[in-house]
């Protein structure tokens, strides 16, 4: 754990750099182009991008080093933000969307092959206290990050903030080069495999969704929560302007604060938590539990009631979020190392995709219904989904508990696979 607290505070590092280029960089682009259209095709080649490379991150993490690959990612970042610096006024308008592209896919590759590692850094029975760690220290990163974009463009420019970011890239890289860490369980396989070895894991991570369908469906939840993030992140904006026209970005700033509050207390009473007996997560039902809280908190915010009560309730979806997140990390962990890195893939991919596709819905949506509405309307579904799944596990848990066997999953016949080390691999765990 020593080794892996000088990793957060890296991680931290970059994770302010990248708080910090969000907010720059729409900034920069729009100044640099005077177009709002230019700014949105910015984020829209981002966001695909993290689409896309959630995928090919999968399966980069399953066949090489992942430190390597965690430290060729900021150094990339940091690479691309010189590059931009240095380029001619002329041509930082096309730059622009390359740069798009590389922090996308580099923020995706470091966060699959970063959170895959976990369990062999520390060890599966520490890996709730390093994710609650971890997340706590990107947290503060995020509100460092957010709260000096602002102050650092204004009074420093847009050179200094895009030389700061580099910088915190170049950090991060640094501190995972010094640490003698272990990122893998076979160290063997660090240099790549061949063809056929990472079809077979790909193989794998199916046949363990098919054997797990719950960590299928939690993954599945993770679009729907996405769904949901989205809409209160666009509605915010407008619901604040109606409070107040003229201070829109004062209860936006008293949202976002008090939700990092709750967050950053959730994760360290599971860090806490998991360090009185090694307790290894709170487990599918709370993942369920928490992302119903998590989402109708939301929709109390913007319910229209007293400012006090919608502070109390972004706390409180503070804290839920907080807990949905180390459930879910925590839980897609406990797979095997040489499936986990693609289903962190996976996720990423799916997770991006849902946030995508809630943003131009929830864009839609404003323009005939209410802040309140719209985000009731995607939040409520993914309370029905999260509750159906809750239902579920508690039905499972009583058949267990009575005695009653469960639904076997259907695998295919050994001598159809064609040897005893292939029937081996098919028994994905439950």
């Amino acid at each position: 754990m020593r080794h892996f607290r000088l990793l957060v505070v890296g991680n931290g590092i970059s994770a302010y750099g990248s708080y910090l280029n969000m907010v720059a960089l729409n900034v920069f682009v729009y100044d640099v182009t005077d177009s709002a259209l230019a700014a949105g095709i910015f984020m829209a080649v981002r966001l695909l991008t993290s689409v896309v490379s959630g995928f090919v991150s999968g399966r980069l993490v399953s066949a090489h080093d992942r430190k390597i690959l965690m430290v060729g990612a900021d150094l990339t970042q940091c690479a691309a933000m010189i590059a931009l610096l240095i380029a001619p006024d002329g041509g930082r308008a096309g730059l622009l969307y390359v740069l798009a592209v590389v922090t996308g896919f580099c923020s995706t590759l470091s966060g699959v092959a970063l959170r895959s590692s976990i369990p062999e850094i520390v060890g599966g029975d520490l890996r709730l206290r390093a994710n609650s760690l971890l997340a706590t220290g990107r947290s503060l990163a995020m509100i460092a990050g957010f709260a000096s974009a602002g102050v650092v463009v204004a009074q420093l420019g847009y050179v200094a903030a895009i030389s700061l970011d580099a910088a915190t890239f170049a950090v991060s890289a640094c501190v995972l080069l010094s640490l003698p860490i272990r990122t893998r369980a076979d160290e063997g396989a660090s240099t790549g495999d061949s063809k056929g070895d990472s079809g077979r894991r790909g193989v794998g991570a199916m046949l363990l969704l098919r054997a797990t369908p719950v960590l299928a469906v939690m993954i599945a939840l993770r679009a729907a929560d996405g769904l949901g993030s989205s809409s209160h992140n666009v509605a915010l904006p407008v619901y604040s302007s109606d409070l107040d026209p003229s201070h829109p970005a004062t209860f936006v700033s008293q949202f976002w604060a008090t939700w990092a509050i709750g967050n950053i207390v959730m994760q360290q009473v599971c860090g806490r938590w998991a360090g009185r007996g090694g307790r290894q997560g709170p487990g599918e039902r709370a993942f369920a539990v928490g992302a119903c809280v998590m989402s109708a908190a939301f929709i109390v915010v913007f319910a229209g009631l007293p400012t006090y009560v919608a502070v109390a309730a972004a706390l409180v979806a503070g804290m839920a979020d907080g807990l949905t997140e180390i459930a879910y990390v925590t839980r897609l962990q406990a797979a095997p190392d040489a499936q986990r890195g693609r289903l962190f893939g996976l996720s990423a991919s799916v997770e991006n995709t849902g946030f995508g596709l809630g943003m131009l819905v929830s864009g839609a949506l404003l323009d005939r219904f209410s802040p309140f509405h719209v985000v009731g309307m995607l939040h409520g579904l993914a309370i029905a989904l999260c509750f159906g799944m809750f239902v579920v596990l508690v039905r499972q848990g009583r058949r267990a508990a009575s005695g009653d066997p469960l639904p076997e999953v259907v695998r295919e016949p050994p001598d159809r696979r064609g040897s005893e080390s292939a029937e081996r691999e098919s028994e994905a765990p439950r």
